[in-house]
């Protein structure tokens, strides 16, 4: 019988269980599985560079050992500064093999970003583009930074092309910097057997959290496993042996999990891309593997339509069966443009760093919401209580905030015990993301909880007021905001970018918002830029924008 209070499991697609069965194994012996079943299949494409299980297993071996002899120990933190290439994957998982933390980090950041990253994780160790050595030498002046592993984009690796005799120097001795081949060729140690649990940590993944403040969640093996088991399961009507097309950045949590760690749980290549924006690569990429699997955000969704290169490579995006869309709403438009090259389903979904990653997904065969990020996955219960009062669990279709628990969620937040105790209690987790659920359990995301605008005591969602702007005609994309108002606390201002070719009016357009809004509701000033700042996977930043406003 169906709880009434999860009204979407009576709307899973045909075969997607209620509730899952997890093996209690870690995801290098998930990895180590796949490599018995599929030694000699494709793992990993990268460009004209493919790797088998077998090779990505014997050079993680070879890190593991390398990552010993330099002195790394169980529970080390481990930081990854790359790209989509061969060696973030085979070094993510040389690092598990070790019994280590890995630590993800930006490539594009910035000396201030990283120092703080690094510090912040107790990071000592780092891979990292031979391109980032000045920002890392940066970053070394002011704090620990023991050992830099450099490594080249394109580079070619192979076990046969290793020495296998043992350094002919100390390993002490090293001056604080390695080449990754280096590395790989450091042999003839006493390595002890490393004792990895599912509850060990697998990630520190950094995230904005509930309250906006940068910190690390904690994911344990135990916590990956459930989510790429809960994703596969619900992908099981749209399962081939197509590719995984691994096109979102490693570095962030949405490809960690659904572009490399599906991939190897579904026993599929991934096929690597490091700069999806630029020139044909993606392109190339989807016609050379033919992936049917396509994790991406919205905005290189919108490129790919808007892309010079499209009508040249039409054709090859029918390999496409289903693609999912997170971290920023999904545009129905871009929806409907996109679902119309593929041949398949563009579905949107919702996940965060402390449930790493996936939470909720629209069916892939069943009914797609425009606007919702669908239902909760397997074994994931939400519920929507009062932004005022926690205790009270809103009516269907009231606005509130969104709670998750599931197998999926963190334990905890790295030495941030305050930060913890806010965003989990009683088993839940608090996402500060403000959603509203509809009779037959599919969810809607309306905003964050601190992004709320209260213009004189009254509730101003962003969303609200950027949906009415963006049914004028000529904008192609907005975002609202709040900035200190001296009367009202806070007032609502918005950006708008128009579409090519389109010249905007913006007092006719606050006129319009004038007829659509209610007074409290309406920009108090519109202002037209050239693009909305974004994150690497495409998230509006705000405060970048209220920064140039005050500025």
């Amino acid at each position: 019988m169906i709880d009434p209070g999860q009204p979407w499991l009576s709307h899973y697609d045909p075969g997607v269980p209620h509730k899952l069965e997890y093996p209690e194994i870690t995801l290098v012996e998930l990895f180590q599985n796949q490599v018995k079943k599929r030694g000699k299949d494709p793992c990993l494409h990268y460009g004209d560079q493919t790797y088998s299980f077998r090779q990505v297993d014997l050079l993680s071996n070879k890190i593991r050992d390398g990552l010993i002899a330099i002195g790394c120990r169980p529970g080390e933190s481990i930081g990854l500064m790359l790209p989509n290439i061969p060696a973030f994957v085979i070094l993510y998982i040389g690092i598990l093999k070790v019994g280590g933390k890995v630590v993800a980090v930006n490539p594009t950041y910035q000396a201030r970003e990283v120092a703080f990253q690094l510090h912040d994780s107790d990071t000592q160790v780092i891979f990292a583009l031979e391109s980032h050595q000045a920002i890392l030498d940066e970053v070394q002046l002011g704090q620990s930074i023991r050992m830099q592993i450099l490594c080249q984009p394109d580079e070619r690796l192979s076990v046969s092309d290793i020495p296998t005799m043992v350094r002919d120097h100390r390993v002490d001795e090293l001056d604080g910097k390695i080449r990754l081949k280096e590395l790989l060729s450091i042999s003839g140690y006493a390595f002890p057997i490393l004792k990895i649990t599912p509850d060990s940590p697998a990630i520190l993944q950094y995230s904005g959290g509930t309250t906006g403040v940068p910190k690390a969640a904690v994911g344990s093996h135990r916590n990956l496993i459930a989510n790429v088991f809960q994703f596969s399961t619900w992908l099981q009507q749209r399962k081939s042996s197509q590719p995984i097309l691994a096109a979102i950045p490693f570095f962030h949590v949405y490809g960690m999990v659904l572009g490399m760690w599906l991939a190897i749980q579904m026993g599929t290549p991934m096929v690597l891309v490091s700069t999806p924006g630029k020139g044909k690569a993606l392109f190339e990429a989807i016609r050379q593997y033919k992936p049917g699997i396509f994790p991406c955000v919205p905005s290189l969704y919108y490129a790919i339509l808007h892309s010079e290169f499209l009508n040249e490579y039409r054709e090859d995006l029918k390999s496409l069966k289903v693609c999912i869309s997170g971290s920023a709403p999904l545009l129905p438009e871009i929806k409907a443009g996109f679902e119309q090259l593929i041949s398949g389903r563009l579905v949107e979904g919702f996940g965060l760093s402390e449930a790493p990653t996936a939470t909720h997904c629209n069916p892939v065969t069943g009914e797609n919401k425009t606007g919702s990020i669908g239902m909760p996955l397997p074994d994931v219960d939400c519920k929507i209580v009062s932004i005022d009062d926690t205790a009270k669990i809103q009516p269907i279709g009231e606005a509130g905030e969104l709670l998750i628990r599931g197998p999926q969620v963190m334990k905890q937040y790295y030495h941030r015990d305050d930060e913890t105790r806010l965003a989990l209690k009683d088993g839940w987790l608090f996402t500060g993301d403000i959603a509203r659920m509809d009779e037959d359990g599919y969810f809607y995301i309306i905003g964050r909880k601190k992004d709320l605008i209260k213009v004189g005591g009254l509730q101003v969602w962003p969303s609200e007021i950027e949906e009415v702007i963006l049914g004028y005609p000529g904008v192609a994309e907005v975002a609202v905001a709040g900035v200190s108002d001296e009367y009202l606390g806070e007032i609502p201002l918005a950006w708008v970018v128009a579409k090519t070719g389109a010249n905007l009016d913006l007092s006719l357009m606050a006129e319009y918002c004038k007829k659509n809004l209610a007074h409290f509701k309406q920009p108090r000033e519109i202002r037209l830029i050239d693009h909305l700042p974004r994150s690497t996977v495409g998230k509006v930043l705000r405060r970048v924008l209220i920064e140039s406003f005050c500025s």
